[in-house]
């Protein structure tokens, strides 16, 4: 009878658990058009895969008549389970329960499946809905937000980190998601500001409401915040498990090969044409890195911000690598700041993961203007190049079109431990564009000429002919080939294929000085 009575009373906990805040918060989730905590679990592993930690626990707090109100999970929901059948660990805050404030009990429960994640070597997802850290706590609660902060920093780089933005995330919350490798947002319901409309309107007088403070659109868009946004919290699930089909359990480990219908050798005859006669014309990269990757499945990063630079994941052949290409249809391709700095943190990711990096390059330059140089595009520009030039994974560049000045340099070129540098036969590699060129040049002679905009043609030929093709680039070696663009694909399989066993170390340091 005593047996009876005990797995009655285990029932009727687990019972308490599933129903988290009340029937009556739970359809107010809903009705924000919102999953609960533990539906967004279910949802986002695979099937019957989820095992809870700490379901059963409580806050400790006795302040505010605290004691008397201690609902089990605290407002959290972790464990672990699987996605496409390998290992994730995970935390979902419970807005049901006291909004998912953060007690010290609540970010007990994440620092354990944290370090859990780590010991073995799995992913780690957070999902966030929040309304910060539990006043009642004071301090203590802060003290929380920071040793979860500390292992997001000290796991970074040892497995991939992942951020689900499903309702609010704002003040010292928004460090940890920031801190980890991708933000992911769903449109109407995600939010993330270190202030809040209420406190900026007290404080600076200003009017603005949460969606434009800080709403995924926002994130997209200007800050920079969010890698991916998506329609529905179902498409947002969707999204994370296509990502992680791509990244490796951990670092020093390789990602997923995939079995793949596409053959290596598939001729690409539309890439013979795809660039235009004029050097000023815009053609649309994306286009080129599809026809080329496996089954032209290209899973993009920020598309919405800093878009005259693309970065995302696909798959040559079976195998992940991570993609970074210059974009000519947005601002000529062109680096400013933002660019810059998208690209640089991608690129240290795919670094840390063991991922080989491929570069589609047509660039003009960086961006010129008092503005650029006022918000860094030096020190910007420098994290771009910094991050090619520490990576140590393989790194394959293709020269589609301009390769001009600093620029050529930065983007993954051979004198930054480039591995393979091709070029297609539109490749224009030189110092700068041949309108300047010719200018600085050639400035006198044309001045002097019967017919000067006659003159100035026939020396915009000549210096193209001889200085900014392919060729005085592969005389040098700066070029490993100049290749037929239908034949990339087969090249780049083989080429990486070749790379499989690059071992690169850096000079013994405890770590280099970025210049953020």
């Amino acid at each position: 009878m005593a047996s009876e009575n005990r797995l009655l009373r285990l029932q009727e906990l687990k019972e308490r658990v599933q129903l988290a805040g009340g029937k009556k918060r739970i359809q107010s989730q809903h009705e924000r058009g919102k999953f609960t905590a533990r539906e967004r679990v279910l949802k986002l592993l695979d099937k019957n895969s989820f095992e809870e930690f700490d379901a059963f626990v409580t806050h400790q707090c006795t302040d505010f008549d605290m004691d008397k109100n201690r609902p089990l999970t605290d407002g959290v929901i972790t464990g672990y389970g699987t996605i496409h059948g390998r290992l994730v660990f995970l935390f979902a805050q419970d807005f049901t329960i006291f909004g998912g404030s953060l007690s010290m009990a609540h970010a007990e429960k994440i620092i354990k499946v944290m370090d859990m994640a780590a010991k073995v070597g799995a992913p780690l997802i957070g999902i966030n809905d929040s309304g910060g850290a539990r006043i009642q706590e004071g301090v203590v609660s802060l003290a929380g937000y920071a040793e979860i902060f500390l292992r997001n920093v000290l796991y970074s780089g040892v497995i991939p980190q992942i951020s689900l933005v499903l309702g609010p995330c704002a003040g010292g919350a928004v460090y940890s998601p920031a801190i980890m490798d991708f933000v992911f947002m769903t449109e109407d319901i995600s939010y993330m500001f270190l202030t809040g409309p209420k406190v900026l309107k007290q404080v600076t007088q200003e009017e603005i409401t949460a969606e434009q403070l800080g709403g995924a659109g926002v994130h997209a868009t200007k800050s920079g915040v969010a890698h991916a946004v998506y329609a529905d919290e179902e498409e947002t699930f969707k999204g994370v498990r296509r990502l992680l089909s791509f990244l490796p359990q951990k670092n020093y480990e390789r990602p997923p090969v995939l079995p793949t219908t596409d053959p290596a050798d598939r001729n690409c005859e539309r890439l013979n044409t795809i660039v235009p006669e004029s050097a000023n014309r815009p053609y649309d990269m994306k286009e080129v890195i599809k026809e080329i990757v496996d089954n032209n499945d290209f899973f993009e990063l920020q598309p919405k911000f800093a878009a005259n630079i693309v970065i995302g994941f696909a798959r040559l052949h079976g195998k992940s690598i991570g993609v970074i290409a210059n974009q000519p249809k947005v601002l000529a391709g062109v680096l400013d700041n933002n660019a810059s700095i998208k690209a640089a943190r991608f690129i240290r990711f795919c670094d840390a993961f063991s991922i080989p990096l491929l570069v589609f390059e047509d660039v003009p330059g960086f961006m010129p203007g008092a503005l650029q140089e006022y918000n860094g595009i030096i020190r910007n520009g420098a994290k771009l190049l910094f991050a090619f030039a520490e990576s140590t994974v393989p790194r394959i560049t293709v020269i589609v079109r301009k390769a001009y000045g600093g620029a050529y340099c930065v983007m993954n070129s051979k004198h930054i431990r480039g591995d393979i540098s091709y070029a297609w036969p539109t490749a224009e590699i030189a110092v700068m564009g041949p309108d300047g060129a010719v200018e600085v040049l050639y400035s006198t002679e044309i001045a002097k000429a019967s017919d000067p905009a006659k003159r100035k043609l026939e020396l915009k030929t000549e210096y193209s002919e001889k200085f900014a093709g392919p060729y005085m680039a592969a005389q040098r070696g700066y070029v490993d080939d100049v290749i037929v663009p239908a034949t990339t694909r087969l090249k780049l399989i083989k080429a990486f294929e070749m790379l499989e066993g690059k071992e690169q170390t850096l000079p013994k340091k405890k770590h280099g000085n970025i210049p953020l």
